[in-house]
């Protein structure tokens, strides 16, 4: 699959209190200024009173849109709807910026995704707090950064990956089994730009080898959630969810095995969802424009 064509279209994001006149809005704009609507989700929030819209658009005769002329004549409508918006390049890839520990399942989905072009995304580096999976992200050309972590040197490699982040320009983190836990100020950083994953058993199996404690215990369901990183720990509004069946016949290693299945699914998702700009978050959830 080839990259989308950055110039392809324009999407915009928004969520406003719900009020009168705000599709009309939008629909006059994008007519006044030759474009013609190619996508498009709304969703009316009743318990709060929101209101959330994706629109994807191009010009009608097919030539590239100016970005920031749009950004800039939109800005009246957003200012006037007390909207929190985004207006962005459709095919524009992300750039993101991959955390692994020692469990490499995530890491090379990800990598192999984006490596065919299925998540409209680029990995400019890797980071971990161990060495071993640097021959992955070799594998597929990408920079490996290997930063330790120990208490003592918690707020140096903090401080590091947030270099990390500003050099490389950045969009998004993903915690693809990053087993270390991110400090409040961090996560306030990256706030909004920063995905987890975990298995879906917490807190009945906390610590090492959750999915051998769930056979040991014979559940027959096990799962994974994917969610935006906040300061409390694996709590943050959940993106996607993915859940498979077990039975008592299968081993602990086949329920583990099930479980990184999961995780991979419901991790791409998540990426790939963000990445199209599909994502709008709800207060503790998501708008998920699928």
């Amino acid at each position: 699959m080839s990259p989308k064509n950055p110039d392809a279209g324009l999407v915009l994001t928004f969520s406003c209190p719900e009020q009168a006149g705000i599709v009309l809005a939008v629909a006059e704009f994008l007519a006044g200024h030759g474009c013609t609507i190619t996508e498009s989700q709304q969703f009316r929030d009743e318990r709060q009173a929101g209101f959330y819209m994706r629109v994807q658009f191009e010009h009608t005769d097919g030539r590239a849109l100016d970005l920031a002329e749009l950004r800039r004549d939109f800005a009246p409508i957003g200012s006037r709807l007390t909207m929190s918006w985004r207006l962005t390049r459709a095919g524009e890839p992300q750039r993101v910026l991959i955390m692994v520990s020692k469990y490499g399942h995530c890491l090379n989905d990800l990598l192999y995704r984006a490596s065919i072009g299925a998540l409209n995304i680029v990995v400019p580096a890797v980071v971990s707090n161990h060495p071993d999976l640097g021959v992955m992200a070799d594998n597929f050309d990408v920079p490996f950064h290997h930063v330790p972590v120990t208490r003592e040197t918690k707020p140096a490699a903090e401080a590091r990956l947030l270099e990390l982040v500003g050099e490389l320009d950045i969009d998004l983190v993903v915690l693809a089994r990053y087993m270390q836990i991110l400090s409040g100020d961090l996560c306030g950083k990256l706030e909004g730009r920063a995905i987890n994953i975990h298995h879906s058993m917490l807190p009945s199996f906390k610590g090492a080898r959750p999915y051998h404690q769930a056979y040991e215990r014979g559940v027959k369901l096990v799962g994974a959630t994917a969610h935006y990183v906040t300061s409390d720990l694996d709590e943050g509004p959940i993106i996607e969810q993915e859940v498979a069946r077990i039975d008592h016949s299968m081993s602990a290693a086949q329920v583990t095995a099930l479980g990184r299945d999961n995780e991979c699914l419901a991790l791409s998702r998540a990426v790939g969802w963000h990445a199209d700009n599909r994502v709008l978050l709800d207060g503790l959830r998501t708008v998920v424009f699928r």
